[in-house]
């Protein structure tokens, strides 16, 4: 299933998109596509049901992020060899652990605002895994049957207020709209091996980031298994898993950042794309 909200900021719907790529309204079956309908019980409900039976919603409507009402937005650093080599540091032994503020959560296709001042705002395409089930101490053998579905995130970094202020690096990874997440969840049974999926982003029409999977240096389950051993889960926290090489900070001899005006495309193979206008912070 592809599951997701539409409708105006903070007014937004849950939805099911079927075979033919149209919405189909969920209001009636459940509040939300949040922690609660992303449950094993809660996507069985959502599976027994006829898509055709479901209203379809008419026009072009805004998509929202893809999940509601997130308790944690967990982020993993430098989780590909390559990004590592390019950001001129080394390959972790362990996952580096950071965090996005939930305000920074925004909709696939809204727009990203450039921080007053910033002149380092990066790009990050990122395969998110949303939660399905309390998660503590679990195994990475079993860490899989916690996760509801994947989805695509752009991890939106001001590498100043990142790297350069001193401190943790959730300064500059958590402004407002630094995290579109979506357009969809796709549930854990339509990916085959998250492990061997293509994403890529582009910056007006140029492809920076070209990568797989496939080079993380810790994969989906043990990702999964690490963060349970630190802090519980619930169903609809958000694990972003890091981005493959091709960020504008590692771009030689000269770095690239984002400026007001351009437009981000970015997507995951099965997963669906986003494209994001960015402006400039009054």
């Amino acid at each position: 299933m592809k599951l997701l909200r539409y409708g105006p900021k903070g007014q937004e719907k849950p939805g099911l998109l079927d075979a033919q790529g149209k919405i189909r309204d969920l209001s009636k079956v459940v509040a939300d596509i949040d922690g609660a309908a992303l449950t094993d019980e809660g996507l069985a409900r959502l599976r027994a049901l006829d898509p055709a039976s479901l209203p379809l919603v008419e026009g072009n409507p805004r998509i929202g992020p893809c999940v509601g009402k997130i308790g944690k937005f967990i982020c993993i650093g430098l989780n590909y060899a390559d990004h590592a080599a390019e950001s001129n540091l080394p390959v972790p032994a362990e996952p580096v652990i950071f965090n996005k503020w939930t305000s920074a959560i925004s909709g696939p296709n809204d727009d990203v605002e450039i921080p007053r001042g910033s002149k380092k705002t990066d790009w990050e395409v990122e395969l998110g895994v949303v939660i399905g089930k309390p998660a503590k101490y679990i195994d990475e053998a079993n860490a899989l049957d916690y996760v509801a579905g994947y989805c695509v995130i752009n991890d939106v970094s001001e590498r100043e207020w990142q790297i350069e202020k001193g401190g943790t690096w959730d300064k500059g990874k958590g402004f407002d709209t630094f995290g579109p997440i979506g357009p969809w969840v796709v549930t854990r049974d339509e990916v085959a091996d998250p492990q061997n999926l293509s994403l890529w982003l582009e910056v007006d029409g140029h492809r920076y980031q070209n990568g797989s999977t496939k080079t993380m240096v810790f994969g989906v389950a043990k990702l999964v298994s690490y963060v349970s051993q630190c802090m519980s889960l619930q169903p609809g926290d958000v694990i972003s898993t890091g981005t493959p090489p091709g960020v504008g900070m590692g771009v030689k001899p000269n770095p690239v950042f984002l400026k007001p005006g351009q437009t981000i495309r970015l997507g995951i193979e099965g997963l669906g794309e986003q494209t994001q206008k960015t402006y400039a912070a009054e």
